[in-house]
């Protein structure tokens, strides 16, 4: 699942960003969520969130934990 959608990524999910730093090469940055920073209910480039690390970066992939629900 990507993370264009606000509404599929909660915190405490497990996602893979790329980091502002990263944009140029697309190096995943795997980790959870701990803030959700964009507002808006759809981002093209991927909604902006802060992990528990503290990195900051736009969502790419949403982490499937339980592939049933």
């Amino acid at each position: 699942m990507n993370g264009t959608r606000r509404e599929d990524i909660d915190p405490g999910s497990e996602v893979k960003i790329v980091l502002k730093k990263d944009q140029r090469s697309g190096k995943l940055t795997h980790g959870f969520v701990k803030d959700i920073l964009t507002s808006a209910p759809k981002h093209s480039h991927g909604i902006k969130v802060r992990l528990t690390s503290g990195e900051v970066g736009r969502v790419k992939e949403i982490i499937d934990t339980n592939p049933f629900s």
